[in-house]
């Protein structure tokens, strides 16, 4: 987003004055002004850049993604701007700068609201692949999601035995296969500040949100995505440095579920564990980045046994911070759906913009683009797993890949756990 010069998520003036002269769009030289000046001058520039054209485009992005139209507000603020330069109505116009998304990649405007399918893949494995996850899971005594309500609360679930295993299984595996990949492995918090989850892109305000706000200002993380990005913040690289490449396993936790027949037991839930890819790179290499993590994803659930398919998604479906993004979904037998598994972004400089992470190139500083990716996100890797490799109705194959994990090559049932027997509360 060349023209894009001022959407800064910080409330921190000096420094976006600091990037502006460093992009050289400082329309005079830099000297000492205090905080009120800052603020004004820096909302002069931001309405001479709002021109009518880059609002119109900004609209027709807008309308493509299918997002919440703020563009009118946009332009009766940028007119009362110009006729009264008001401190509350600079502020209100760097609100709604804030919501616009990222622009969208021209190959997918012909999409309309249909993904793309650019791959199957069907892996020549022997199962029956009727039974739903719950319940081959529940006949082999390896999972407690019933009855939990006095004790963790709803959509919450126990993972018993072998097939608490079979997650740390998959979790090594995918980290073995990145580190081979030249990843640096992180390990990250799980509770960030509320600015830092909005610089990637997700909204932390009380209304209809994914995020759990645990105080004014700090929230539960939603995904390893954000304390990744946040490492990188406020720094600058040299161009030779780039691209970084780091993954990290974390607790997700998301505060929206669903009620939705296709997603009952554990494909929605509040929390889960992830294995995440991140990369910071130049301008010239998000492209070659997205891909490399596409076929990554491929290579890993190939190595599953796992049914699946790879979508190039629509503008509605990119969220704010995509400029592009693909979709893996796996076919889940038990539930008779395509479930999404995993999914990979170029973000471009969406979320640098917001977090002030840029590069040297030729002597002059630029904004790093961002691409994420998700390596296995369990429970949903475990789902299409189990409705995958189901071998009787009373084992699971374990493929190949993760038997050196779990050593063996089936899960029967667990016969040394105690079974979940429900029984009635005698009063004394």
């Amino acid at each position: 987003m060349k023209d894009f010069i001022c959407v800064q998520v910080r409330l921190d003036f000096h420094r976006q004055i600091k990037n502006l002269l460093q992009r050289d769009l400082y329309p005079f030289h830099f000297k000492q002004h205090n905080k009120h000046e800052l603020r004004r001058n820096l909302h002069l520039i931001k309405i001479s850049n709002l021109s009518k054209q880059y609002l119109d485009n900004m609209e027709n992005n807008i309308v493509l993604r299918k997002d919440v139209n703020n563009i009118p507000a946009i332009r009766t603020l940028v007119k009362d701007i110009s006729l009264r330069n008001d401190p509350l109505l600079c502020d209100k116009l760097e609100a709604e700068l804030k919501k616009l998304p990222n622009l969208t990649h021209a190959r997918l405007i012909q999409y309309g609201d249909k993904p793309c399918e650019l791959l199957r893949y069907f892996p020549m494995i022997s199962s029956s692949g009727l039974t739903e996850f719950s319940e081959i899971c529940k006949r082999l005594n390896l999972f407690r999601m019933e009855h939990l309500g006095n004790i963790t609360g709803h959509k919450s679930y126990y993972l018993i035995s072998y097939l608490a295993m079979l997650e740390h299984a998959l979790i090594e595996h995918a980290i073995t296969f990145l580190r081979k990949n030249d990843f640096k492995l992180v390990s990250v918090p799980d509770i960030l500040p509320a600015f830092l989850i909005e610089g990637c892109g997700m909204h932390t305000a009380p209304e209809r949100t994914q995020v759990y706000t645990l105080k004014p200002n700090m929230c539960l993380s939603g995904t390893s995505e954000m304390a990744l990005a946040g490492i990188f913040q406020d720094r600058l690289y040299k161009k030779k440095e780039l691209p970084i490449k780091v993954c990290a396993v974390s607790r997700c936790f998301r505060a929206e579920t669903s009620g939705s027949h296709e997603e009952k037991g554990i494909y929605r839930v509040h929390q889960f564990n992830k294995v995440e890819m991140f990369a910071v790179c130049t301008t010239s290499q998000s492209e070659e980045i997205i891909n490399y993590f596409k076929n990554l994803e491929i290579s890993l659930f190939k190595n599953l046994n796992l049914t699946f398919r790879l979508l190039d998604m629509p503008p509605p479906e990119l969220g704010a911070p995509a400029y592009e993004k693909y979709d893996i979904e796996s076919w889940m037998s038990g539930r008779k759906i395509w479930g999404e598994i995993s999914s990979c972004s170029n973000c471009t400089d969406y979320q640098s913009k917001r977090l002030n992470i840029t590069y040297l190139s030729s002597n002059k500083t630029k904004f790093v683009h961002t691409v994420n990716g998700t390596a296995a996100a369990i429970p949903r890797l475990l789902i299409s797993l189990i409705e995958s490799n189901q071998m009787k109705a009373s084992s699971i194959s374990v493929p190949n890949v993760l038997q050196k994990f779990i050593k063996q090559s089936d899960v029967k049932k667990e016969k040394r756990f105690p079974e979940l027997k429900l029984a009635k509360r005698i009063k004394h």
